[in-house]
């Protein structure tokens, strides 16, 4: 007998649960799988022998899945690094006959599937490992984007476009500075999307603030000066991970995931401050946080697509007999826009990060290059479908039958 496992890891996305419906399918329709079980929140659960059978699951159920947000069968941040957490795995997988992997995260869970695929080949267990890609951040090494990401932005983009002219409205007797935080834990991808919103005729962010360069505080409140002359009121999209130019971070809540990764935040008013205390105006700051990466209701279609494929793909290439892989996207051409889908080498991924790169950052570093846009622009496109009921979003009622524990 050889059995799936699929497994959910770090911070969600709009579309992480197309991706969980694209592995899950191609799963249970193979020939050559037997059992389809997930891991409850991710690899922690299958440590703990938590799964969920899904074999017996009503298929109208699972068809519901990739209309719903969050992590369907929970996630985690759990690093396996010491011979009795792989001890555990492995009983656990031979309890229950794993013999496919499915794992579906960015950097760190690139990572992990890489460790629990060599560690197989040094036991001696056959185990094919198949990373799926998946992050907001857009900060996957080999891979042109990263599923999350488009719908991520496009919600960047919509929301800094409809408050810039909210401020618009009201700059001349109230607010005259709006700062909109934005996720990105070590790069500016996610922030970057905010330029979209200049598609617009009364167009988006005047600033935006990027990881990648260095925040100087009396050039940043110069140009906010600047714009509030020329134009009244100045819209400003920051990364939430902006650093100094000794390459700190300006703003962390002061501790550490499983991973060693900060948890940042509360750089908008840091700015807030700043300006305030600079230019004597009134400034107001939102902070999406969570709905940033989890608005399902305006995900993109492009985006929910090619998060169902890459999952079916996993399963694909597993089969095919590939390992120690991830499926990536390369992109053939951005108008119209043409992508092929190939496998990467996990130790080509693990922990690494793309930062955006310099030609995509405008000269004097408050903005970004046309270039930028010409890249994010055909991951935004289309309005991946919904399930409505009485006003409001129907989602997966999955059974979650548990297996039963053998160990």
């Amino acid at each position: 007998m050889k059995n799936a496992v699929y497994a959910q890891s770090g911070g969600v996305t709009s579309v992480i649960n197309a991706s969980a419906y694209g592995t899950l399918v191609a799963a249970l329709e193979s020939k050559e799988i037997d059992r389809v079980f997930a891991g409850i929140n991710g690899v922690k659960g299958i440590l703990n022998e938590d799964l969920y059978d899904l074999t017996e699951e009503a298929r109208s159920e699972i068809d519901r899945i990739p209309y719903t947000p969050g992590a369907v069968f929970g996630s985690c941040r759990t690093k396996i690094d010491s011979d009795e957490d792989f001890e555990k795995l492995f009983k656990v997988f031979d309890a229950h006959s794993i013999r496919y992997f499915f794992y579906n995260g960015g950097n760190d869970s690139m990572d992990t599937a890489h460790k629990i695929s060599k560690k197989a080949k040094e036991i001696g267990y056959e185990l094919q490992v198949v990373g799926i890609p998946k992050t907001v951040d857009n900060d996957l090494l080999e891979t042109d984007h990263c599923p999350g990401y488009g719908s991520a932005a496009r919600f960047t983009a919509i929301s800094i476009m409809e408050a810039t002219r909210d401020l618009k409205s009201m700059y001349s007797d109230s607010t005259k500075v709006f700062i909109m935080e934005s996720m990105g834990r070590n790069s500016g991808w996610l922030a970057a999307s905010g330029s979209l919103a200049s598609t617009d005729r009364f167009h988006g962010p005047q600033i935006i603030l990027l990881p990648e360069v260095p925040f100087m505080e009396d050039s940043f409140i110069a140009k906010v000066e600047e714009v509030v002359k020329k134009e009244g009121y100045c819209s400003i999209v920051a990364s939430e991970a902006l650093k100094r130019p000794d390459g700190s971070f300006i703003s962390t809540a002061g501790y550490y995931d499983s991973f060693g990764n900060v948890q940042l935040g509360k750089i908008g008013q840091y700015l807030e401050k700043i300006i305030r205390d600079a230019l004597k105006c009134k400034v107001h700051v939102a902070l999406p946080d969570y709905l940033q990466r989890s608005s399902r209701h305006v995900a993109s279609l492009i985006d929910w697509q090619e998060a169902v494929e890459v999952g079916a793909l996993a399963v694909r290439e597993a089969i095919r007999g590939e390992s120690e892989v991830m499926i990536s996207i390369n992109r053939l051409r951005s108008k119209p826009y043409l992508k092929e889908y190939t496998t990467v080498a996990l130790e080509l991924i693990a922990n690494g990060t793309k930062d955006l790169p310099v030609e995509f950052i405008s000269e004097d570093g408050f903005y970004v290059t046309d270039e930028f846009r010409s890249y994010a622009l055909p991951l935004i496109q289309g309005e991946a479908p919904n399930l409505y009921l009485n006003g409001l979003p129907m989602y997966e009622n999955l059974q979650k039958i548990r297996a039963r524990k053998l160990l």
